[in-house]
């Protein structure tokens, strides 16, 4: 007899847990809290939906459950993953190794997933929230299937906020984490889990912007620079990354600032101290920078190139004002910014300026730290760290702990760095759990 699943929760990892179970033969019926299913897709990628990466592996993950990346992936990763949606009718493009919908549409994604739910089909209850997954254990002998009263031994209730009760074989809860509450990601899964025996490893927001202390940021908000940067947890250097840094009037964000925010986010919990070091010329040792800078270098080979640009450009520049001295250098306020932080006025000429405040100068354009006070909420992050501990949960994503119950997508305490990390976790997570609550799991 086919088995009866439901998967609680309609987001990517659900709806791919809910077209595999059905695909394997199950009677499948989703519950979801918003009056639509895949509400957060939409808003993946700026409405383009980065949904995967061909560059693919468990360094691009951290949490406990980076262990099981690349078994899971071996299955169905990325290559699956893009047969899946081609299957589905789904034109896809590469843009240096991002993989988009070739529409440029999130609505796509969505849409084909929605189809196929029904061709199947599926059982989709929208507007329900459910407050009790309940399993009905099988004890004193019973063997699965047994009927003790109502409900067979081993199958497992679900109820709905109306106090509505099903019966089935399976669960798969595949709510979300906490990011984004609107779109239905509220940490509800989690209490669920905790009820039935499972710990959490504490949540915080991931893929956000950093809160900062410094008073001057309303100078440069809106502007956004080439660079590269580096977080330092209690003085010591941790992760870096380069990209498109954005500024903002509390802070900073842009995607190399998501990358670090993990790390900055469950340090900040901790109480550590946390800074950003921020290299605004990070090309200045490479091609074009380089060849200027060690024109006529050779009276100092020894000299880095960073230090030979500086001395040329003081020598060059000798007679301008300071405010021109920075045009050409970054953006015009940033160049400004940095003039005040070193204590140099924007019309002082460049010959009169004092050493101290000139090796001040270049190294704040090498290292402007500014210190972290905060992530922004989970209103705003686009994915959160933390959740079920992976170590509960086999490598077919049932739990170890109640067996029938099923984990898929953010609720686990895996994340990804930008890039369609996060949605491949989604779709590999809920193919994996939607095959084996099947009972067709995969080899």
């Amino acid at each position: 007899m086919n088995r009866k699943i439901a998967v609680i929760g309609g987001g990517a990892a659900g709806m791919t847990a809910a077209i595999a179970a059905a695909r394997s033969g199950a009677s499948v019926t989703v519950y979801e809290r918003n009056d639509r299913v895949g509400k957060k897709i939409l808003s993946t990628g700026n409405g383009k939906c980065n949904f995967s990466n061909e560059k693919m592996g468990r360094a691009y993950y951290r949490g406990s459950g980076a262990a099981l990346v690349d078994n899971i992936y071996a299955n169905f990763g990325v290559k699956q993953t893009v047969e899946f949606f081609r299957g589905l009718g789904m034109r896809i493009k590469s843009r240096d190794g991002y993989l988009y919908p070739a529409s440029g549409q999130a609505s796509t994604v969505l849409d084909v997933l929605r189809y196929e739910l029904e061709r199947l089909p599926v059982r989709i209850h929208t507007g329900q929230r459910i407050v009790a997954v309940d399993v009905h254990k099988c004890e004193n002998g019973a063997v699965a299937g047994e009927t003790a009263g109502s409900v067979a031994c081993g199958q497992i209730v679900v109820e709905t906020e109306n106090h509505a009760k099903e019966k089935y074989d399976a669960v798969i809860l595949a709510c979300g984490g906490k990011a984004a509450p609107g779109t239905g990601s509220d940490g509800a899964g989690y209490i669920m889990a905790e009820k039935l025996g499972h710990r959490i490893v504490p949540v915080v927001p991931a893929l956000t912007a950093l809160r900062c202390a410094e008073d001057f940021y309303k100078r440069v908000a809106g502007v956004r620079c080439d660079a590269k940067l580096t977080l330092y947890i209690d003085g010591q250097p941790g992760r870096s990354d380069r990209g498109e840094l954005q500024w903002t009037d509390y802070g900073i964000s842009g995607i190399p600032v998501f990358q670090l925010s993990r790390d900055a986010a469950y340090a900040l919990k901790d109480g550590r101290s946390v800074t950003v070091s921020i290299d605004l010329m990070p090309d200045l040792d490479r091609e074009e920078d380089v060849t200027y800078a060690y024109a006529g270098a050779a009276d100092d080979p020894a000299a880095s190139a960073r230090d030979l640009f500086w001395r040329k450009r003081w020598e060059s520049q000798s007679w301008q004002s300071m405010d021109r001295f920075v045009t050409g250098l970054v953006n015009k306020k940033i160049g400004l910014l940095l003039l005040k932080l070193a204590g140099i006025k924007e019309t002082e000429i460049a010959y009169n300026v004092p050493e101290r405040n000139r090796k001040e100068l270049t190294k704040l354009f090498r290292s402007l730290i500014v210190s972290v006070k905060g992530t922004n909420s989970f209103e705003q992050a686009q994915v959160s760290a933390g959740g079920i501990d992976c170590s509960e949960v086999t490598g077919q994503l049932e739990s170890r702990i109640v067996p029938g119950v099923y984990f898929a997508g953010e609720i686990l305490d895996l994340d990804g760095i930008c890039g369609g990390y996060n949605l491949q976790w989604a779709w590999s997570s809920g193919y994996t759990a939607g095959r084996a609550a099947a009972g067709n799991p995969a080899e």
